[in-house]
């Protein structure tokens, strides 16, 4: 059996394009993947996402997304796309030796932020360290606040960060941020920012929520420990787009290319959310893109049949 759809994830662009083909009765195969939901599974309270006014849970709120998208008869498998073949149509997307043959595909594998790889970081995502300050910089008003990083990323999330905490602390392994010369010297002349140079994080302190940070400077070889409520990683992001590379055109960084709507460089295939975005990454873009890719198969089909 051939599908009209195979979606490849699902974050919140690639659940709003189930919602989205399965009422244009595509009949659309989701291959959520094993970690299902996206990053806001690994967020707590979403308070930016249209509709809620207290705020909700980043879980249930994905929670309600894929109870809409099988509401409308989305068919869901929690397994990971192994391999895909664009090459030719129906195109091919493989879950170990399974292969399911599709006639157009919608990527929305998102991207993942780059961690420090500590066990007390991951105990403590979403209650202190997060790698989102436009999605949780309003949690940490009046309070001291550290961001890890040195480049624009890590710039602009310091500075957007001194619009709530008291302090924010700049963290960064170098002796000079790598980031352009205009946004390095907005960090240094702001009165709430104090770099700290040539060090790194060993360990985010704290049992429910995050109290502090024990930091080792690289020259000196000292330790010490800093007293703050949250810690904001701006390291980078991954696109998740391995199983895509050398089929499909990615950017520089991997991130997926699309033309003037959400059709890769392989006509029928399209990609939505952070995936294709390294500059807005919101639930609410991604929502939208998943919306735009939707509409666009459903059309594509349609020009194909006709």
């Amino acid at each position: 059996m051939t599908e009209k759809v195979v979606i490849i994830g699902s974050g919140p662009a690639g659940l709003t394009a189930a919602v989205y083909t399965a009422r244009a009765d595509l009949r659309p195969l989701m291959i959520e993947g094993m970690e299902r939901g996206g990053q806001l599974m690994l967020t707590t309270d979403v308070e930016n996402y249209p509709g809620f006014p207290d705020g909700i849970m980043g879980p249930e709120l994905m929670e309600s997304f894929r109870k809409q998208a099988e509401r409308f008869g989305t068919r869901i498998m929690s397994s990971d796309v192994t391999k895909v073949d664009f090459s030719s149509r129906p195109f091919k997307v493989w879950v170990d030796e399974d292969e399911y043959q599709a006639e157009s595909v919608i990527i929305s594998t998102g991207a993942s932020a780059r961690w420090l790889g500590l066990e007390s970081e991951t105990r403590l995502r979403g209650h202190g360290v997060s790698a989102c300050a436009t999605c949780d910089g309003f949690f940490f008003r009046g309070k001291e606040i550290a961001v890890v990083g040195g480049g624009d990323s890590a710039a602009e999330e310091a500075l957007f960060l001194t619009k709530f905490a008291s302090k924010v602390y700049l963290i960064h392994r170098r002796d000079e941020l790598r980031a352009s010369k205009i946004m390095a010297n907005r960090v240094l002349e702001h009165d709430k920012i104090e770099v700290i140079w040539d060090t790194v994080v060993e360990e985010v302190i704290g049992d429910d929520l995050v109290t502090g940070l024990e930091l080792y400077n690289r020259v000196t070889e000292e330790r010490s420990e800093l007293a703050v409520e949250g810690l904001f990683l701006a390291i980078g992001h991954d696109p998740n787009t391995k199983i895509f590379q050398g089929i499909i055109d990615l950017d520089e960084q991997g991130y997926i290319l699309t033309g003037t709507n959400t059709m890769t460089s392989v006509p029928g295939v399209f990609a939505a959310g952070d995936v294709t975005d390294h500059v807005y990454r919101q639930a609410i873009t991604a929502a939208g893109m998943g919306c735009q890719a939707a509409i666009d198969a459903e059309r594509w089909l349609d020009e194909q049949e006709n």
